[in-house]
This record gives structure tokens, C-alpha cells and sequence, in this order.
């Protein structure tokens, strides 16, 4: 009883710091200590490896595309040392529970542009699109319905006609239609997942 206390003194002290040091504007105090909770209680004081990380996007956000799920894990890890520290798992489920639309656009951008050059390609889009569409057998050659799909995307998103998409172009056209923010594949969680994360987290601190 006396090392949960200690824990829980610690935690809450972990929090006071991360909440004041931390750039999500999304938790209040009270919400940071439970994710710390949440993670310590999984983790138990380690760092959360890509593999684990993925557990818990399939486990609890239902994600299952492998190529988008290691994505996420690099969106979050903003320092790129193969592991999610504390901030890190904070500042990222900011934005993925309850980011603004501008966040969730920037980090979206993030995620499908995966060689990190500020353009999402046709081949990028292709890749992911066959990655991310339900595999049934057809005699058509599935190839050209994907191709077609990025040529599609590209004359509704594409506003500057340069056959990429620039954040500028993803942004534009996400605005005007919200719906195509995970055109490439699922990269947020749903609302149903993202309620029950916070059920569990911040009312039962159970998980």
C-alpha cells in the first residue's frame, strides 16, 4: 500500500511537470496523471517499443493495416528513437483522441506521406491504397482499379496540377471536404474506440 502511494506521489509529480512542459493543449492535469497511470501500469516504467504500440492500436483502436499502424508509430515518436516515451504517448493521443480539425490534417499529411519529403506521391497513394482496400478476387487485373483511384484522388485533391499532393493541397481539400482526411487509409481512431479509450482511462483508470 505504501509503494501505490509512493507510485501514485510520483505519477501525480510526473504529471505536474508534463503538463506544464508539454505542447498538447487537449488534458487537463487530471487526464495527463491517468495516461501516465495508463502507461506505467502497461509499461512498467519502460519504454513502449514499436511492437507494443501496435498492440494497443490494434488491440483498442481496431487499426489493422500494418504499413499505417507503423506510420502512427512514427507520427508519434517525434524523436525518432524507436520508442514512445511519456511526452511522446501524451502529445500523441492529444491529437489523435481529440485533436482540431488543423491537427488532425497536419498529422494525417504526416502519416501518408511516407518518405518524409513533403509530398504524398502517385506511388505513395498507391501503396496504401492497395494496402488499405478489402483484397477480393476479380478477373480485372486490381492494379488498374487502384491506379484508377489515384488518379481520381489526384484531380479531386491535387489544386496546384503538379501530380502530387502538397500539405497545402491535402489541407485545401480536406477542408472543403472533411470526409477525405483518411482517403488513404484509417489513421484516427473512430469514435466509438477513442470514447471507450477515455472510459476506461480517465473515469476507471483501469486498462
Amino acid at each position: 500500500m505504501h509503494d501505490l502511494g509512493n507510485m501514485n506521489k510520483k505519477n501525480h509529480k510526473i504529471a505536474e511537470e508534463l503538463f506544464k512542459t508539454s505542447s498538447q493543449k487537449h488534458f487537463n492535469k487530471n487526464e495527463v496523471e491517468a495516461l501516465i497511470h495508463t502507461y506505467f501500469s502497461l509499461f512498467e516504467g519502460v519504454k513502449m517499443d514499436r511492437n507494443q504500440f501496435r498492440d494497443i492500436l490494434h488491440g483498442t483502436f481496431n487499426m489493422t493495416e500494418d504499413l499505417l499502424m507503423d506510420r502512427v508509430f512514427r507520427a508519434f515518436d517525434k524523436d525518432s528513437d524507436s520508442y514512445i516515451c511519456l511526452s511522446e504517448w501524451v502529445e500523441g493521443l492529444s491529437i489523435f483522441i481529440r485533436g482540431t480539425l488543423d491537427e488532425r490534417i497536419e498529422y494525417a499529411f504526416t502519416v501518408y506521406d511516407l518518405n518524409g519529403d513533403g509530398y504524398i506521391s502517385r506511388e505513395e497513394m498507391f501503396q496504401m491504397l492497395k494496402n488499405s482496400l478489402v483484397k477480393q478476387p476479380t478477373e480485372e487485373d486490381p492494379d488498374e482499379g487502384i491506379k484508377d483511384l489515384v488518379e481520381l484522388t489526384l484531380k479531386k485533391m491535387d489544386i496546384d496540377h503538379d501530380s502530387r499532393l502538397s500539405k497545402a493541397d491535402f489541407e485545401t481539400a480536406v477542408k472543403t471536404e472533411p470526409l477525405l482526411l483518411e482517403v488513404f487509409g484509417p489513421c484516427l481512431p473512430d469514435e466509438k474506440c477513442a470514447t471507450l479509450f477515455e472510459e476506461q482511462v480517465f473515469h476507471s483508470k483501469k486498462f
